[in-house]
C-alpha cells in the first residue's frame, strides 16, 4: 500500500503538471512568525494550526485527526476545518426554488439538507494549484447534480495563507453554465487550551464577545432558522454582546441551556446563527479567548453573521491528536470544541423576507467571493 504522502501527492495534480509534494506526513505546511498552518486536499481541510500560548509555547488550537487517511474514513465526518458547499448550512424541507423551478436536495439532515449532502465539498479531494511558504491554493470542479438537485457546473478556490500571527481565508466561486445556490464557509473547530486544562476539558471555561450581534436567527428542533429574528437580553442564554469576556457556559445555569440548540432538549449549548450588524469594514466582529492558555483569537470577516456550534454532538469517540491533550488517551468530548463560521444566512434561499436571495444566487459570469481572517494574540 502507498504511503499517505504518495497517495495525496497523486490526488493533487494539476492539468500544467504536478505540483509540489507535501511533507512525509502528507501534510502541506505554511508558517509566518507565530503561526504555523497544516493542510491536506481532502475537504480543503485545515489539520493543524500552531499558535503561541502565553508562555511562549507552540499549541495547536483546532481539532483534527493525525492519520490523514481517516479523514475520508470517518464516519460522523464532522467537516473538521473544511469547506463544505456548493451550499453550507441547512436548505429547510431539501427544496428550493429558482424562477419558478422547484429543486430537491438531498435529504441527509431529519427532512432538510444538511452542507449539500453527503457528497458536498468537505468529502472531496481538491487541487492543490500553488504552494509557497506562507501561501496554498486548493480549487475544485462541481459538475452539476455531484451533489444531488445542486445544478449546473461551479468551479471554487480557496486560499489560505499566514503572516504575523494570522490566518487568511479567500474564497472564490464561479457558475459556468447554469444559476444556481452558493453559500461557503471555512468550518473551524476550536479548542484553545489544546486540550490541556487539567481543571476542564469543556468548552465552557473560554470566553467570547460578539460585539455587534445582538441579534439571531432563531430555529427550530432541527436547528433550521424559522424566519424569525430575535434580540438577545443582556445576560440571557444567547447574549455574547453585551459586554466583553462573556463565558461561554456564562448561562449553563439557565434554564433553556440544555436544549438551547433543539433536538427536543438533548443538544446543548448553541447551535445558531448570529447576525453582525453595522459592523465597520475590518472591525473585529468575533473574539474567542482561553484564560487557560492565554490565546485569543480575533476574527475579521466580510460575511454578515455567523454561526456558533458548541459540540454537542461529540460522544468521545474520537481521539485527539497527539499535539493535543494531556495523555494519548485524550478524547472529543460533548461540549469540549466550538465551531465558528462565518457565512450568509443559513436557508436565506428560502426566506426572502431576509433580503438575502440575490446574495445567495450564483449565476453565469458573476463571481462568489469570501474572505475572512484569524489573528492571534494573548489576553
Amino acid at each position: 500500500m502507498r504511503s499517505s504522502a504518495v497517495f495525496i501527492a497523486a490526488l493533487a495534480k494539476v492539468v500544467f503538471g504536478q505540483v509540489p509534494a507535501p511533507g512525509p506526513d502528507g501534510r502541506y505546511t505554511i508558517s509566518a512568525p507565530g503561526i504555523k498552518a497544516q493542510f491536506i486536499p481532502y475537504g480543503a481541510s485545515l489539520t493543524n494550526l500552531f499558535v503561541k500560548d502565553k508562555n511562549g509555547a507552540d499549541i495547536d488550537v483546532v481539532l483534527g485527526y493525525d492519520d490523514i487517511d481517516y479523514y475520508p474514513k470517518d464516519p460522523g465526518h464532522p467537516v473538521y476545518n473544511a469547506i463544505p458547499g456548493r451550499y453550507a448550512n441547512r436548505i429547510g424541507k431539501a427544496t428550493y426554488t429558482i424562477d419558478g423551478v422547484v429543486y430537491k436536495t438531498q435529504d441527509n439532515d431529519g427532512g432538510n439538507t444538511l452542507h449539500s449532502g453527503t457528497n458536498n465539498w468537505s468529502f472531496r479531494f481538491w487541487n492543490v494549484t500553488a504552494v509557497s511558504a506562507d501561501s496554498i491554493t486548493f480549487s475544485i470542479l462541481d459538475k452539476s447534480n455531484s451533489s444531488l438537485g445542486m445544478i449546473g457546473d461551479v468551479t471554487s478556490s480557496v486560499t489560505y495563507s499566514v503572516t504575523n500571527s494570522t490566518w487568511n481565508i479567500k474564497i472564490t466561486a464561479n457558475s459556468l453554465d447554469a444559476k444556481t445556490p452558493v453559500l461557503l464557509t471555512q468550518h473551524t473547530y476550536f479548542n484553545l487550551d489544546a486540550y490541556r486544562n487539567p481543571a476542564t476539558q469543556l468548552i465552557w471555561d473560554h470566553t467570547l464577545h460578539l460585539p455587534y450581534s445582538k441579534r439571531y436567527l432563531e430555529a427550530d428542533q432541527g436547528a433550521l432558522p424559522t424566519g424569525k429574528i430575535l434580540t438577545a437580553a443582556p445576560g440571557s442564554i444567547n447574549d455574547f454582546a453585551s459586554k466583553p469576556g462573556l463565558l461561554l457556559g456564562h448561562a449553563r445555569n439557565l434554564t433553556g441551556f440544555q436544549g438551547n440548540c433543539g433536538a427536543n432538549g438533548v443538544c446543548e449549548g448553541y447551535n445558531g446563527y448570529w447576525l453582525f450588524d453595522d459592523a465597520p469594514k475590518s472591525a473585529v466582529v468575533l473574539t474567542l479567548a482561553s484564560p487557560f492558555s492565554g490565546v485569543k483569537a480575533d476574527l475579521r470577516t466580510d460575511q454578515p453573521g455567523v454561526v456558533l456550534y458548541s459540540c454537542s454532538w461529540s460522544d468521545g469517540s474520537a481521539i485527539l491528536k497527539s499535539t493535543q491533550g494531556l495523555n494519548k488517551d485524550g478524547r472529543v468530548l460533548k461540549s469540549s470544541c466550538i465551531a465558528i463560521e462565518a457565512q450568509d444566512y443559513p436557508d436565506g434561499i428560502n426566506h426572502p423576507e431576509w433580503g438575502r436571495v440575490d446574495a445567495q444566487l450564483l449565476g453565469p459570469g458573476e463571481k462568489y467571493s469570501w474572505e475572512s481572517s484569524w489573528t492571534f494574540g494573548l489576553l
